[in-house]
């Protein structure tokens, strides 16, 4: 059941551990960004491009420390707007246990206009 939920939900996501490992990721065959089966296991350093790489360890390390819980950004990728949003994961006393990457094409949320409800047809 958990397997297929996590299948389901439209977004991508990527399970990073405390030791900075990638443990899990859904959507395997369709992602935005993939990633071959030899990345886990693999630290999120040799997972980012250089160019972030910094970044990525600067909101890592504010994670781990407590100073903050989540970050936002987006990126214009192939024609696509792409939301990025990272989560620290903790456990019931509040210690950082990893996080969470997740990735979702939100060009067509952002042309929604009007309405639509339940069941309308369009």
């Amino acid at each position: 059941m958990v397997k297929a939920v996590m299948e389901a939900v439209p977004i991508e996501i990527t399970v990073i551990d405390a030791n900075d490992e990638v443990v899990a990721w859904n959507k395997h065959e369709t992602r935005l960004f993939t990633r071959p089966m030899t990345t886990m296991g693999r630290n999120i350093r040799q997972c980012h491009p250089e160019e972030s790489l910094p970044k990525v360890e600067r909101l890592v390390e504010q994670m781990r420390a407590g100073k903050r819980d989540s970050a936002r950004f987006w990126i214009d990728m192939r024609g696509r707007k792409v939301l990025i949003e990272f989560y620290a994961l903790r456990d019931e006393k509040g210690r950082y246990i990893g996080c969470m990457e997740c990735t979702r094409d939100v060009t067509d949320i952002q042309n929604l206009q009007g309405e639509k409800r339940l069941l309308d047809e369009v």
